[in-house]
């Protein structure tokens, strides 16, 4: 039998005052344990909604790095292609193939209309190297069945191997392929 010893004085207004029951320490305990373990629940929830976020933000991301190196890639090649295309020998064999000529020695005009150096006229080129698409048809349609045909237009004479100018591997510019095209 244990018995509680009997407080005198100050110590038996204060036991007084304190609550006795052990059943009423428990109920005040359970909502602030449940209170915390919803704090700590919500808080776990919410990183993990954030890590979500920034992992799908870094996958974007990764994808814009990937696109944006393949745009530059694309634009690399485009741009050595046009500096293929514009290189002089390019262009002087893509002027040869429509049928251009160097010009001859030019000559000047003054303000006051006094001509500057004697001119003298371009060379003229022995046969075009460029033929309508007719004359193409109908070069090929007459070589085919033997006879001319009705729809052939009188044109210049086909480029022979000998005149047609013939490009070089040098002088002709290799396009790269490009993605995505």
């Amino acid at each position: 039998m244990s018995r509680k010893p009997e407080l005198k004085g100050r110590a038996a207004r204060l036991a007084r005052l304190l609550p006795t029951g052990g059943t009423r320490g428990q109920a005040a305990r359970a909502p602030f344990v449940l209170l915390v373990v919803l704090l700590l629940g919500g808080g776990l929830i919410g990183l993990l909604v954030l890590n979500s976020a920034l992992s799908e933000g870094s996958f974007q991301l990764d994808d814009l790095k990937q696109r944006t190196k393949e745009l530059s890639d694309e634009e690399q090649a485009l741009q050595r292609d046009i500096d293929a295309y514009s290189a002089p020998q390019a262009l002087q064999r893509r002027a040869r193939e429509l049928g251009m000529v160097p010009g001859g020695d030019p000559a000047f005009l003054d303000p006051d209309g006094t001509v500057k150096g004697s001119p003298s006229p371009a060379p003229a080129a022995a046969t075009p190297l460029v033929l309508a698409p007719e004359a193409l048809a109908s070069t090929s349609a007459g070589a085919a069945t033997g006879t001319p045909s009705p729809y052939t237009a009188v044109s210049a004479p086909a480029p022979t191997p000998s005149t047609a100018a013939t490009p070089t591997a040098a002088a002709t510019p290799t396009p790269t392929p490009t993605p995505g095209r």
